[in-house]
């Protein structure tokens, strides 16, 4: 077995503590593993949440996911966290579920969300989903490294 690499191993470890903050509803671990996470490079970053969320959609609606089911995810989301995080912004959530299903609005630039939002929003998603899907957030870190991995050795030169 191959050690993770420095830099897949530091977003993994930052993403399953802002996790598990949020699922503890403690802002300040949130807001200081979130720190960790939005001090990465934010393209692996946003690969790696992208991947989780989108293996956790996957899994909670094995189906299909259909717009209500997208709705309600977001609703439910900004519900359970609207309590107890200050600065929640449903439009960061709204923005990273549809990024991570590859659905973006008709226009010529795909908004993009602050590195430092991605961080603190996409951990309160995982957390929501997690409760749905089941399993632990490493093993879809893990799976989701490992097809990251997977992608980019089978990228054409």
């Amino acid at each position: 077995m191959t050690a993770t690499p420095p830099l897949p191993r530091a977003i993994g470890q930052a993403t399953a503590r802002a996790v598990e903050a949020a699922r503890a509803h403690d802002q300040a671990a949130l807001d200081e593993a979130a720190g960790d996470l939005a001090a990465l490079p934010a393209e692996q970053v946003g690969l790696v949440l992208g991947a989780v969320l989108r293996m956790l959609l996957e899994q909670a609606h094995p189906d299909g996911l259909a717009g209500e089911d997208v709705q309600a995810v977001l609703v439910r989301c900004a519900r359970s966290n609207a309590g107890w995080l200050s600065g929640l912004d449903v439009g960061v959530l709204a923005l990273l579920l549809t990024g991570a299903l590859g659905v973006h609005q008709m226009a010529d630039e795909v908004p993009t969300a602050d590195p430092a939002a991605v961080a603190r929003h996409a951990p309160l998603l995982v957390a929501d989903l997690l409760t749905v899907a089941g399993g632990a957030v490493g093993d879809y870190l893990t799976a989701a490294l490992d097809e990251i991995a997977v992608a980019e050795t089978m990228e054409l030169p």
